[in-house]
């Protein structure tokens, strides 16, 4: 038997090596045609989109309050965390002014998200209530990351892989495609009666934010509706070295693309009102894609310039005061409230690195050193957001007094005007964070969980139950839900929004505080 074996192991060895050539030509082959995605040129673009924050601002003139989420990266942890926010914003209840039940997750006007937070954003989008009996079992409870590591090692996709411009990203991109979003476009979206979907990536070049917003694709001369979700995801979360970047075309500056009208007043002024003043880079990066001087944008993660997915909101917050103590208008008028819940998933690993004489090594320096600014900096972004909160309340304070009123209309200045014309709109700015979860055993868990696209079962229910937890302990949560007579249910009322019908009005319905 083992002269036997040993006689055959040259034949075994030579149907190896064989089967192994066949692979490798075939991989071969398929390099010489392999060709990433290309996004189309447009001649045209139109300059009133539907789907965009502005528009549905606008075309809600009706609604009196305005609901934005913002979901942070982190892999599986921020997807499964700020899916847990919109399970329980499923079973917030009111009763408005006219009797009508619903749930403030009807009421969502925008979603942003970053890296792993931009799956649950598009997946919501595209699914709505369906989204609860899918998601877990489609991307939250599966082992998305050896899934990825799996086709990469695979022959048959080196080939691929080895091609110009169709990295590691794109082969996330057609797996997303396969397990979550079933080759659906933004322009699927678009035919949802839901939320805008605002997803984020980096330009790796500039450091630029580039949103998957028509704002952003049209100022690129290209169809935001064609390009697909499964790659706007994987340009959002293609962590540097990890994933390569995922490259896009930019054909500005060849479709007469003009600037938002509500950038305009503040373009050719020398001394811009500060609010104004802030966003000046945001104009000046919607310039660069008109110019159209980089052909093409090498995109990565969208939590190196913006882990939290609010720089955009802040943006609008900026332009509206701005506006408004310059004389203009904004889509956003009408509005009494905006309501914008922060949902970070950033961690706080225990470390007893300060224990030791000895410093630690060079890996775990260089994740700490990429990782520690975007935290710092997303917990100054909120605490900016409080802070425009808190200055619209005290101008509004202001404003109101008879004294103030009476010294306005005699006299007139540049302070003056700025309290008098403050936007009315009040900001409940709610922060779930795992620093608000009551429990500090369970917090010392959520801060051990790693960034990655595969976490144990246990770990996912644990990060929706505490996402529920972290915003019903919050206070500013706890004052909007006093403010629009809101209740917890244990069972939602009848689902809104589902797979509407293509162009599909939805009816406004407003949260009115005091009724």
């Amino acid at each position: 038997m083992i002269h036997y074996v040993s006689r055959m192991q040259p034949a075994f060895k030579v149907g190896l090596v064989a089967r192994w050539v066949m692979l490798l030509l075939v991989a071969s082959s398929l390099a010489a045609c392999a060709t990433r995605p290309v996004n189309p040129p447009v001649k045209s673009v139109a300059d009133d989109k539907m789907y965009s924050f502005e528009r549905k601002g606008q075309n809600e003139a009706q609604a009196k309050t305005l609901v934005a989420l913002a979901f942070s990266g982190g892999g599986t942890r921020a997807a499964a965390f700020s899916y847990g926010v919109l399970e329980t914003l499923n079973r917030t209840e009111f009763v408005n002014s006219n009797g009508k039940k619903s749930r403030m997750i009807d009421h969502v006007d925008v979603i942003t998200g970053v890296s792993g937070g931009s799956f649950t954003a598009l997946a919501y989008g595209l699914y709505g209530d369906k989204l609860f009996d899918q998601y877990e079992q489609k991307f939250l409870k599966r082992n998305v990351q050896s899934e990825l590591i799996a086709r990469s090692l695979n022959p048959i996709n080196w080939g691929y892989l080895s091609s110009t411009g169709w990295g590691r990203s794109e082969l996330a991109a057609d797996l997303y495609d396969e397990i979550l979003f079933d080759g659906a476009t933004f322009a699927d979206l678009d035919r949802k009666d839901g939320p805008v979907i605002a997803v984020s990536a980096t330009d790796l070049a500039t450091g630029s934010r580039i949103m998957f917003t028509h704002s952003n694709f049209d100022a690129m001369c290209t169809d935001l509706g064609a390009f697909r979700l499964s790659r706007a995801a994987a340009a959002s979360s293609a962590v540097p070295v990890v994933l390569s970047p995922l490259t896009i075309n930019n054909y500005g500056g060849s479709c007469g693309k003009r600037m938002p009208l509500w950038f305009t007043p503040f373009l050719n002024t020398k001394n811009p009102p500060r609010p104004a003043a802030r966003t000046l880079e945001r104009i000046q990066e919607l310039n660069a894609l008109m110019n159209g001087g980089e052909p093409y944008l090498h995109l990565v993660d969208g939590g190196i310039s913006d882990n939290l997915g609010l720089r955009g909101g802040l943006d609008v917050f900026n332009w509206m005061e701005a506006l408004r103590e310059a004389g203009h208008t904004t889509p956003f008028d009408h509005v009494q409230q905006i309501v914008v819940v922060v949902v970070n998933s950033v961690s706080t690993p225990k470390t007893d690195w300060n224990k030791s004489e000895d410093p630690p090594g060079t890996i775990p320096i260089l994740v700490k050193a990429a990782g520690v600014p975007i935290d710092r900096y997303s917990n100054e972004q909120i605490e900016y957001l409080r802070d425009i909160e808190a200055r619209w309340n005290a101008m509004r304070s202001l404003r109101d007094l008879p004294a103030i009123q009476r010294i306005s209309k005699k006299n007139s200045n540049a302070a003056l005007e700025a309290v008098r014309k403050v936007p009315n709109a009040k900001i409940y700015t709610i922060n779930v964070s795992f620093a608000g979860v009551p429990d500090p055993n369970e917090r010392d868990y959520l801060n051990q969980l790693p960034t990655s696209f595969v976490l144990p079962d246990e770990a996912v229910d644990r990060l929706r139950a505490a996402a529920g937890a972290a915003l019903l302990n919050s206070p500013d949560f706890q004052q909007l839900l006093s403010d629009v007579h809101a209740r917890i249910v244990e069972e939602p009322t009848t689902p809104h929004f589902q797979n509407a019908p293509e162009h599909q009005e939805k009816s406004p319905v407003n949260i009115d505080p005091g009724s």
